[in-house]
């Protein structure tokens, strides 16, 4: 059982760290403008 959690680990913190990517990617291209955009680059630079 603990080799099973030692294989599935990587591979669901890749799977969530696409996911988060994803949903930041989606966040910034909704922007209106280059403004609101460096806005939201800034936010999500603090956030991590």
């Amino acid at each position: 059982m603990l080799i099973l959690l030692i294989y599935l680990y990587p591979l669901l913190k890749k799977a969530l760290d696409r996911a988060e990517h994803s949903r930041r990617d989606e966040y910034l291209a909704s922007a209106a403008d280059m403004g609101e955009l460096e806005r939201r680059m800034h936010l999500t630079e603090i956030d991590r």
